[in-house]
């Protein structure tokens, strides 16, 4: 008896996945050169965020722009969200300028996203831009937004060995925060092992732990994205 023949549509099915994949990420990187560029021209120093949902991001990045105001830093921001408005609603309370992206089914931010929600901005009246993705430690990975600096969060609630989880996240990134470090007793977090995960994907990778609540550490993360940004003007010239 012999064995039935292979149905190669599979195999098919997923070769053309690949191929559909591939074409987009080239579409979208060839969009993120272009805003890399615009950003450039116009002086702005771009940061995006990643994280899970639930790990602070948005007080985080609430807390930062509220600061940098009142430093009389030029700041704005774009917040993506696959169906509310809410991020957008709470960041407006900073004091300045903040336009949401809905995503929809898409789990992520692309550079053409950007673009079009950049419509009208004076990008040169701009010292910072900060762009907060969707909450997801994967989809964002392979996805380029012409960013200067790009943060992955992951809070003590969520445990040590989140790097370990989503290492790709972490090899993109270029500081790794720690946020909620006002409940790391209470919830028993270890942040020595959470640092030891961390440089176990990405030795030597800058890491940051702080509160957005309490505000411990938000200073020396100011003086780290000032530090940044005078690095990539140097850089430049």
């Amino acid at each position: 008896m012999t064995d039935p023949p292979i149905d190669p549509q599979p195999v098919a099915v997923a070769t053309r996945l690949v191929q559909v994949r591939t074409k987009i990420l080239k579409q979208n990187d060839v969009a993120a050169r272009r805003l890399r560029q615009r950003f450039h021209d116009n002086g702005v120093f771009v940061v995006s965020l990643v994280s899970s949902p639930g790990s602070g991001k948005t007080l985080f990045l609430e807390r930062t722009l509220t600061m940098m105001r009142q430093r009389d830093y030029r700041v704005a921001a774009l917040v993506g969200d696959l169906a509310t408005e809410n991020d957008a609603a709470r960041l407006s309370r900073s004091g300045v300028p903040v336009r949401q992206i809905t995503t929809g089914t898409v789990c992520h931010l692309e550079a053409e996203m950007l673009e079009k929600a950049l419509a009208g901005w004076q990008l040169d009246q701009l010292d910072y831009l900060f762009v907060e993705n969707v909450g997801n430690l994967v989809c964002p990975a392979t996805y380029d937004l012409g960013e200067d600096l790009r943060l992955v969060l992951f809070s003590t609630t969520e445990g040590e060995d989140k790097p370990l989880k989503y290492p790709t996240i972490f090899n993109t990134a270029d500081i790794a925060v720690i946020s909620k470090m006002d409940l790391a007793d209470l919830v028993e977090f270890d942040a020595e092992t959470a640092r030891k995960n961390i440089h176990a994907v990405r030795p030597e990778m800058e890491i940051l732990e702080l509160s957005a609540k309490s505000g411990a550490k938000m200073e020396k993360w100011l003086g780290c994205l000032q530090a940044r940004r005078d690095v990539s003007a140097s850089a430049e010239t």
